[in-house]
């Protein structure tokens, strides 16, 4: 017999879900989506810097610094089943790619480097109902931004009209 807080997770996993793929139907009208794999791992505790151990979560923006872009991890239940298979940050990345008669190709000619930030926008998107993000899923989007991983990172929450999607950009 179920309690009443599993059946309430139940049904708000469900409804999460529900708006996750009505998200992505959304995005698909202008955008070429697709599930992000990865997720981002921030290292724990002791490490050894210029031959000194010290805590990395005491030195300020060390953690931050150090960490990485990892493969998603699966979630499994006691029973070794897994429950999820897409379980990275965020829940989508979107990309366009723009016209070509619209596009100025152009080279850098000091470095000879080719300028494309006129061709594509990739976006990072994550779907949640009420638009607010946890202290973790902050400094995880802050560090996509800062890193390059894409130019706007998009949280999508619920509108005030039924059915309506909104999408806030996070700074």
């Amino acid at each position: 017999m179920k309690t009443e807080k599993q059946l309430m997770g139940k049904r708000s996993r469900a409804a999460g879900g529900r708006f996750e793929l009505k998200v992505r139907k959304d995005l698909e009208k202008n955008w070429i989506v697709g599930k992000w794999p990865n997720n981002v791992e921030f290292p724990i505790g002791l490490t050894t810097f210029n031959g000194k151990e010290l805590d990395i979560t005491k030195v300020p923006n060390m953690r931050f610094k150090a960490g990485k872009c990892i493969p998603a991890k699966r979630r499994f239940n006691p029973f070794n089943k897994a429950l999820a298979i897409g379980t990275g940050f965020p829940d989508f990345f979107a990309y366009k790619i723009g016209q070509v008669q619209a596009i100025s190709f152009y080279f850098n000619a000091a470095n000879m480097e080719f300028n494309s930030d006129e061709i594509y926008a990739v976006i990072f998107v994550e779907s949640k109902m009420n638009g607010t993000l946890d202290k973790q899923e902050k400094e995880k989007a802050r560090w996509y931004l800062e890193n390059n991983y894409c130019s706007k990172f998009l949280i999508a929450k619920k509108g005030k009209k039924r059915g309506e999607i909104e999408y806030v950009e996070f700074k």
